[in-house]
């Protein structure tokens, strides 16, 4: 059979922790996930990177895997001794299995199930075994992380059936997105995660929070941010202006000579935290400009143009002028 290098695969060296190889898992299986990935070879990764984690996660399967040595991806190999005695080779004239149609993941599956049978002979039966945990994404508005909301996900999960091979079943899930939950905050729905083997339970379903795009507000952490236009005159005199906050309309005082990417603040208008109170809401000050004129609007344009002594270039100095 040929061999994948599972570590390679994560990202991972040889000797990485566990906590290493779990986040290597969870960054790749987000980003190859056939739900959220634009690759064509998503779907293929996302399976590749599921079996890494299968066989590296669990410190038998692992230790099995280590045992069979370095080899190159692709490279032909044998398996531990002993794996074909417990598959059997009837029908194939006694010659040794064949290894063209198994994966490594079957393979290490069945290690695992022979590892977990034999220790319970004379115990009572097979010990129990968790299910995997899986990660995917949950895209909701920024309206629902302000307010919580109620989501329901229709996913394609992957689960390894009783022969060991990875399946996707879709699976429809509701979910509780708590107030004030942030782009990349990851929530944890217990039991919703794979089928557990030998009545042991199921694994967890973790859930990658994203935020869709909102045509006004930018989100940072539980901060907000959005562009405020102001006229001129407003700028330069100051002024109170209506703006838009996601529980409703405010009024906010713009203090005169505001220049454009100030940043005016109004405190607790922004995303809830999970301790109570919220974030902040940050006006960014835009200089909108005028696109037509009337007559007496460029007539007044031409006083201020000739009473005033005001030079946006005065920092120039004598930069690029010729001598």
């Amino acid at each position: 059979m040929k061999y994948t290098d599972y570590y390679a695969v994560l990202g991972v060296p040889r000797d990485a922790p566990e906590e290493d190889i779990k986040k290597a898992y969870r960054r790749l299986a987000r980003q190859y996930h056939p739900d959220v990935s634009k690759d064509p070879e998503g779907e293929r990764k996302f399976k590749e990177v599921a079996e890494a984690w299968a066989t590296l996660r669990d410190p038998e399967k692992r230790a099995a895997y280590d045992q069979l040595g370095v080899h190159r991806a692709g490279e032909e190999f044998q398996p531990p001794p002993g794996w074909g005695s417990r598959h059997g080779d009837a029908g194939r004239g006694g010659g040794g299995p064949s290894f063209e149609d198994i994966d490594l993941s079957d393979l290490f599956a069945d290690l695992a199930r022979g590892r977990a049978a034999g220790a319970g002979q004379g115990g009572g039966g097979s010990r129990p075994i968790r299910g995997e945990d899986y990660e995917v994404s949950a895209q909701i508005s920024l309206e629902d992380a302000f307010a919580g909301a109620l989501v329901e996900l229709d996913l394609a999960i992957p689960e390894y059936g009783a022969d060991g091979r990875m399946l996707r079943r879709s699976r429809s899930f509701k979910a509780r997105i708590p107030k004030g939950a942030t782009d990349g905050q990851r929530l944890r729905l217990p039991g919703k995660g794979g089928k557990g083997w030998n009545g042991g339970p199921d694994g967890d379903l973790y859930l990658h929070i994203t935020l869709r795009p909102h045509p006004l507000f930018r989100a940072d952490g539980h901060d907000l941010y959005f562009d405020l236009p102001v006229a001129p005159w407003e700028a330069a005199l100051g002024a109170s202006v209506e703006v838009p906050t996601l529980a409703g309309p405010v009024k906010l005082r713009v203090p005169p000579g505001a220049h454009a990417g100030r940043r005016l603040r109004l405190a607790g208008r922004g995303l809830p935290t999970p301790r109570g109170g919220a974030g902040d809401l940050y006006a960014i000050v835009q200089v909108a400009m005028p696109t037509v004129l009337d007559a007496r609007e460029k007539e007044l344009f031409e006083q201020l143009a000739a009473a005033s002594h005001f030079d946006p270039r005065s920092h120039f100095g004598s930069t690029g002028r010729s001598s």
